[in-house]
């Protein structure tokens, strides 16, 4: 098992110690032995400087090894060997797995729910072709969520959340606009709910804005932590894949609007949030497109779609989409400089902190802590399971009747899929999306290949973000 990541990005020579998370930013000579101390460790398990300086000896008897550090000098080998082996030492490098064996029984761990997904809305105004909820009918019927179903909905989580105070409702659809009163009204229910139980409701909405109006955005800033506003980038792109039912484009309509709530809630709590395509792999400019408007709060995020789709990413698309993340990285830290910050949702790492170990090795907790409700009331392991019978868990009137299925993902983490096990990146991404598994394997326990590649380019961007903006930060203290 890989117990170091080292890669070069944007003139940075960067280390990553997997398991203690500790980066390093190192010279050329550094960077070039941990090739031969990675060798020593994985033989022996330890090594000395002795050890690494008869590695190199050895090394350099080959063509490869001499062309690798016949150009450094021996004194500067022997320095940077002594300076891998405190490191080393210290902790932060070839440290080991802590993890690995605390679930080992995690069906046996106790869950609680803190999260719902409410579909207070099977019906949209648009037409986005890649939508995997299919015009917001999810494979079923058009449909609207009552309000005896949402507060129901609200009872099931707060009796199924144990002693866990701070509980997540997400209003989603569909386009939950579509059902307004019964969001407003579950709202107000769960705020009638938070003293008597010692509870507190963080709720959130997504939508595609078209049918806003101020006295709704008000009651938004009032009541919703975070918005989440669907826009794809420049308006040649959104047109193609958001349009309206008649097909008319959403774009000269909905940015008005979007940027009014952005501004309204002072540029912080909300994500103006795309999808690219294969119709445009060179998504960094639509990035450029959305902080060129004056979001602060963007994620665009990659299509996954059946392979048949003519818009879906491809095996050969990854290559670039890799150095399209590259570049998008590079105008993050222009647009620093530049005096223009924004934040990308995928470029923002916790080095120091970071979620609890369980979420760093089981990811969303989707089937288990997240939940998904349909219009009549049907629990789902997630919003993107729902109309798929054989996942259907229960309702919120009854609560979960499928524990065969809940067992099933509650082992859905980085130790249980044979993929994440050697990935650098898997306490970053926590074994992917099991929906997406599911769609492309059949497997909630495999990965969705296409999105590894590109996680794993993301993280490697954010990191290198993150070494970047610490460098500047010592020259400004050094001048």
């Amino acid at each position: 098992m890989h117990m170091i990541h080292k890669y070069k990005n944007n003139g940075f020579n960067i280390v990553l110690d997997i398991c203690s998370g500790s980066v390093h930013v190192v010279d050329d000579c550094v960077y070039d032995l941990l090739d031969v101390t990675d060798d020593l460790y994985s033989k022996f398990g330890r090594f000395s400087v002795m050890d690494v300086l008869g590695a190199v000896s050895l090394a350099c008897q080959t063509e490869e090894g001499s062309a690798k550090y016949s150009g450094y000098g021996q004194a500067e080998i022997a320095e940077s060997a002594e300076e891998i082996t405190e490191i080393v030492s210290s902790g932060q490098l070839y440290s080991e797995d802590e993890y690995k064996d605390l679930l080992v029984d995690y069906r046996k761990r106790q869950t609680v729910v803190k999260a719902l997904c409410l579909h207070v809305s099977h019906d949209c105004n648009l037409s986005c072709r890649y939508c995997f909820a299919q015009e917001g009918e999810y494979h079923g019927d058009r449909a609207l969520m009552s309000l005896e179903v949402a507060r129901a909905s609200l009872d099931y989580l707060v009796r199924s959340s144990g002693s866990r105070r701070n509980l997540e409702v997400d209003f989603f659809g569909g386009e939950p606009l579509m059902n307004w009163n019964v969001v407003v009204e579950t709202v107000r229910y769960g705020r009638s709910l938070e003293k008597e139980h010692d509870k507190k409701f963080r709720f959130t909405l997504t939508t595609n804005g078209t049918l806003m109006k101020d006295e709704y955005l008000d009651f938004i800033n009032a009541e919703m932590d975070n918005v989440v506003l669907s826009i794809d980038g420049r308006k040649e792109v959104n047109d193609r894949m958001r349009p309206h039912r008649g097909g008319q484009g959403s774009y000269d309509e909905i940015v008005p609007i979007f940027k009014k709530i952005a501004e309204s809630r002072n540029q912080d709590r909300y994500y103006v949030r795309g999808t690219y395509t294969r119709n445009n792999l060179d998504f960094a400019t639509d990035v450029r497109h959305l902080a060129d408007l004056g979001f602060k709060q963007i994620s665009v995020e990659p299509v996954v779609a059946a392979p048949e789709d003519d818009y879906s990413i491809r095996d050969e698309d990854l290559e670039g989409l890799c150095e399209e993340y590259d570049k998008l990285a590079q105008t993050y830290l222009e647009y620093r400089k530049a005096g223009k910050p924004f934040n990308f949702f995928h470029f923002m790492l916790d080095l120091e902190g970071g979620p609890c170990v369980y979420k760093r090795l089981s990811g969303c907790g989707s089937g288990t802590e997240y939940l998904a409700v349909t219009p009549w009331g049907d629990l789902y392991p997630c919003h993107q399971f729902v109309g798929n019978e054989d996942f259907c868990l229960g309702n919120v009137h009854d609560g979960v009747k499928r524990t065969d299925v809940v067992n099933e993902f509650k082992v859905c983490n980085v130790y249980a899929r044979e993929s994440c096990r050697d990935c650098f990146a898997r306490f970053y991404c926590s074994g992917g999306c099991a929906a997406n598994a599911y769609n492309f394997h059949g497997n909630i326990l495999d990965v969705y290949e296409a999105g590894c590649v590109l996680q794993r380019k993301r993280i490697e961007c954010a990191i290198m973000i993150k070494a970047a903006l610490a460098e500047d930060e010592e020259g400004e203290m050094e001048q």
